[in-house]
């Protein structure tokens, strides 16, 4: 299974964790204040991911050239 957003294995491992702590906490008893904050630092986490990860592979592209 691939997400296809260009991430190695380790990486998908660790967003599709992320996905499943966000969905246990969606459905867990903590305040939904709390449920707000995790949803947001797991997005940012996803989201630097994939920026960092592009990043990367623009710099490999630079120096093949």
């Amino acid at each position: 299974m691939s997400l296809k957003l260009g991430l190695n294995r380790v990486q998908e491992v660790l967003i599709m964790g992320l996905m499943i702590v966000l969905v246990f906490a969606m459905f867990s008893s903590i305040a939904f204040t709390d449920k707000v904050s995790l949803g947001v630092i797991v997005f940012a986490l996803i989201f630097l991911t994939t920026i960092a990860n592009q990043l990367l592979e623009q710099a490999k592209e630079r120096n093949k050239q």
